[in-house]
């Protein structure tokens, strides 16, 4: 059956800016691989950096929040799948879907569990450590679970992350299913076009800095791990890489101290490709990092934290070091830098995790077949979700009535 695709983006797509844009643009890439259509809107305005979707046949429209003209669009469209990027834009948008549109299957793609990742945030700007409590507590995560179970369908692109939903909110299993990235298997040429451990040189980490993680990353590289670690690697440079670099972000650039803020790199892949070793020592975050990804494709070693290596290689040994002690964690990076057999092992790992954990062909499938049940199934499927039956008429209730309200006021 060919379906007609909705996806509603919380942003334009920019994959060679974040995860989340890559993320989305493999899921695009499905839906038209399977020859369905599809039509990308959004109520973001676009960048200069935006995916083309025309590339790939995709319809683009921009719409409006709080704006009843989305109710004849999607009316007209009529999709028998609606995407939403984000729970943010279920909360905006859900509603209209499930009135003008009842019989198409809705789909979150949670990207991240985004009250997970503040509530760490919180925590460490609070000096505790985080406990799973605060988020049962969190007003944020009651709106982002909520959102799940309206939905017949919420991607993770985390283990960890759809765990927590299972066993520590009691989320039905039918809801969720786990998507990682999607990803095309690294050959063996490719690996032998590498550049070698001699040829390598430096550190390198990369990310958006619209994205807090980053931001707090780099500041605490440049207060924290650099001055010790250039003390222990004199002849070594830092080189920090990413889109929407603020002022505030670029004065951290101090050549002096061989410390260099470079902004958006046009390629990802040709900065990570030239550096012995992806340094990102995350202190929160939620979800899968694509930096990390982009080292291991280039055969680049990572070091990174628990919370940064959290649900990406499983029971693969990482392809680098993971510490959450500053101490640990230079002493082994230093390591990792100098000793080629441990680097070689390192990247090793890399490609097996890669292999093991991000084939294509195998999400590809387990997303495909869920659509297709979940679709033949629905009317069964809904009512045993009764708690997201349940929310989905308060939030008519009530979001619909405040998005109308906000409408009229908007007229005056």
């Amino acid at each position: 059956m060919n379906h007609h695709v909705l996806v509603i983006g919380y942003v334009w797509p920019e994959p060679n800016s974040s995860a989340a844009g890559t993320r989305m643009l493999q899921l695009l890439q499905l839906f038209r691989a399977e020859n369905w259509e599809v039509t990308f809107a959004c109520p973001a305005a676009k960048s200069e950096i935006s995916f083309d979707l025309r590339q790939i046949g995709i319809a683009a429209k921009t719409i409006q929040v709080n704006d009843s003209g989305f109710d004849s669009f999607i009316q007209n469209l009529n999709p028998s799948i609606v995407l939403f990027d984000r729970f943010m834009m279920e909360e905006q948008f859900g509603w209209r879907v499930a009135e003008q549109c009842p019989n198409a299957l809705r789909m979150l793609d949670t990207e991240d569990l985004h009250s997970l990742r503040k509530a760490r945030h919180q925590a460490l700007k609070d000096d505790k450590k985080f406990h799973i409590d605060q988020l049962k507590s969190y007003n944020l995560a009651q709106r982002e679970i909520a959102s799940i179970l309206r939905c017949d369908i919420s991607l993770l692109i985390s283990e960890v992350e759809r765990d927590m939903l299972i066993n520590e909110f009691k989320i039905d299993t039918s809801l969720l299913l786990y998507i990682p990235f999607m990803l095309e298997t690294i050959t063996n040429e490719k690996i032998e076009t590498l550049p070698s451990f001699e040829a390598r040189e430096h550190f390198v980490t990369i990310g958006n800095f619209l994205h807090a993680p980053n931001r707090d990353m780099v500041l605490y590289l440049k207060k924290e791990v650099w001055p010790i670690l250039r003390k222990k690697l004199p002849k070594t440079e830092m080189h920090v890489y990413g889109s929407y670099a603020k002022q505030d972000s670029l004065q951290l650039n101090q050549p002096k101290e061989k410390f260099f803020v470079h902004g958006r790199a046009e390629s990802a892949s040709e900065v990570i490709l030239k550096a012995r070793i992806l340094l990102a020592p995350l202190r929160f975050g939620a979800g899968l990092k694509g930096k990390f990804i982009d080292g291991m494709q280039n055969g680049t070693p990572c070091v990174t934290t628990t919370i940064g290596a959290e649900g990406m290689h499983g029971n693969v040994p990482w392809n680098g070091i993971v510490s959450d002690e500053i101490e640990t964690l230079i002493n082994e990076t230093v390591e990792l830098y100098t000793d080629k057999n441990r680097w070689v092992k390192a990247q090793q790992n890399g490609f097996k995790i890669l292999s093991t954990r991000y084939r294509k062909e195998v999400f590809q499938q387990q997303l495909l077949e869920k659509i297709h049940s979940t679709i033949k199934n629905l009317e069964t499927h809904r009512m045993q979700n009764f708690f997201g039956s349940m929310l989905q008429l308060h939030t008519t209730k009530s979001t619909k009535y405040m998005s109308l309200w906000i409408e009229e006021k908007n007229k005056i």
